[in-house]
């Protein structure tokens, strides 16, 4: 119920809430780094399969410009839809029952509307971008089909990614792992099925990953509607409610306009790998997939403090969400140490499941070794904007990635990397972006007074020493 002020009580008996607070968090974590484990593997299926039973040129195709442009468009949605998730968890959190029903069946809705418009900028975009990153002959075409097929399937992935955001932003990480686990054996079982059997090629992977997104579209579908707290789906209710939609566009557009940065930026990065041939774009696509393990790792921490806050927030509890950046640093320091350690060792005895071609092998190699050495220099980039973004701080996070992420590798590319021709000069820009833009989430998270400004906006009251920060601040900016 909400106060006569409008301000949110918390929901009895939600342990996000009022649990231990590392407890807490590790519980709501692991089902989502299992799920994301199992949704990776499935991902990955592709190129294992691809690679060992079509040929490096296939696996080049399954990776590389192709994945780079889908990670783009789905990267977007994705990033605006997250601010669903966001006022999800902050009205579930403060219980308030009917902004929560309003936001979920707008939030499905985004999803078929979002989905439809992805589907069409993917299928007449393709052919063109992969022109633009001069992909080479031998992989044009089988990157073309791949997207293709995969863009015409894409509605039901982004239903299904909105649906275990709804999931997750009341609580329940367990089943969204649940519906990958059954979705990534859906997969694996068609991938060998269309590819290894039915010799469908790159068609069939594809095919296989849109076949198994179905599936999980489905699942998570049917979970909402059966549900029997406030967050119940209606179908006959999906529609956009204009002020709801509001407030998810304001939290959720930056977060988008951050991936496609990232995404941007990483086109430009892949078109100085395809020209360094085919051989070199297989095993950059290698490390890609076996480097994502870690990403994975730190997305699932991302999006559990992002939750843990929302909720925290939209209860009022404040020393929470302190205690949750604490916790998340700690869960993602020794995630991190156990990550390298495990990849270093073996990395090199993974590599062979993706191709038997030993240029490639030796290439992704000395590509991973090198990257998971400076891991640790994003771990603010992913704890500190997340927490902020559960509050709904989104705008001046995504300025501060774009500037310190994205811009230090378009410089790198543009005006360094001529200087050295180099695969590895390349990947120098990873670790130094990372390092630039932790120093500057640094200073945002621990100078501005950004959480005094949420509170306000939202009607919480201030502290004394709150009151005088952004006072100050006011008079700052007036000066």
């Amino acid at each position: 119920m909400e106060s006569k002020s409008g301000q949110a009580q918390p929901a009895p008996g939600n342990q996000i809430t009022e649990g231990v607070i590392w407890k807490q968090l590790l519980l709501f974590f692991f089902p989502i780094v299992f799920g994301t484990f199992f949704q990776q593997l499935y991902n990955t299926a592709d190129a294992i399969v691809v690679g060992k039973f079509v040929g490096k040129e296939a696996l080049a195709a399954v990776g590389g410009a192709s994945g780079t442009f889908m990670n783009l468009l789905v990267g977007f949605f994705v990033g605006l839809a997250s601010g669903g998730t966001v006022i999800i968890s902050q009205y579930y959190g403060g219980k308030r029952r009917t902004h929560l029903e309003r936001s979920v069946h707008t939030a499905m809705m985004l999803s078929l509307v979002g989905g439809a418009a992805v589907m069409v900028i993917g299928l007449i975009g393709s052919g063109p971008v992969l022109r633009l990153l001069q992909t080479p002959a031998e992989v044009y075409d089988i990157a073309l089909v791949y997207m293709r097929v995969y863009f015409l399937g894409i509605i039901p992935s982004l239903v299904y990614n909105m649906g275990s955001g709804i999931l997750r932003a009341v609580g329940d990480s367990r089943r969204p792992m649940l519906f990958l686990i059954l979705c990534c054996i859906v997969n694996i079982v068609l991938d060998v099925l269309f590819v290894a059997v039915f010799r469908m090629g790159v068609f069939g992977a594809a095919l296989a990953t849109a076949l198994s997104q179905l599936v999980s579209a489905v699942l998570v579908t049917v979970t909402l509607m059966r549900a029997r707290e406030d967050y119940r789906l209606d179908l006959r209710r999906l529609r956009l409610d204009k002020g709801i939609l509001k407030r998810i566009v304001s939290i959720g557009l930056p977060a988008g306009i951050q991936s496609s940065m990232f995404s941007l930026s990483n086109l430009l990065i892949q078109s100085s790998v395809n020209s360094f041939g085919t051989a070199v774009m297989a095993g950059w696509t290698a490390t890609g997939k076996i480097d994502a393990v870690y990403w994975m790792v730190l997305d699932a921490i991302g999006v559990a403090i992002t939750t843990f806050v929302g909720q925290n927030f939209g209860a009022g509890k404040f020393d929470r969400i302190r205690g949750c950046v604490r916790s998340g640093f700690a869960i993602s320091i020794i995630s991190t140490a156990l990550i390298v350690g495990a990849l270093y060792v073996a990395g090199p005895l993974i590599f062979p499941l993706f191709t038997d071609d030993a240029e490639v092998l030796q290439l992704g190699v000395s590509y991973l070794k090198f990257m998971i050495l400076g891991y640790g220099l994003h771990i603010c980039n992913v704890v500190l904007p997340g927490a902020m973004r559960g509050t709904g701080e989104s705008f001046l996070p995504t300025v501060v990635t774009a500037a310190g992420i994205c811009g230090t590798r378009i410089l790198w590319i543009l005006f360094i990397l001529p200087m050295r021709r180099d695969m590895i000069f390349l990947i120098w820009s990873y670790p130094i972006s990372w390092a630039i833009t932790s120093l500057m989430f640094i200073w945002y998270y621990t100078r501005a007074p950004w959480l005094a400004r949420r509170k306000r906006e939202v009607g919480f009251a201030l502290t004394e020493k709150e009151e005088a920060s952004l006072t100050r601040r006011h008079r700052g900016r007036a000066a």
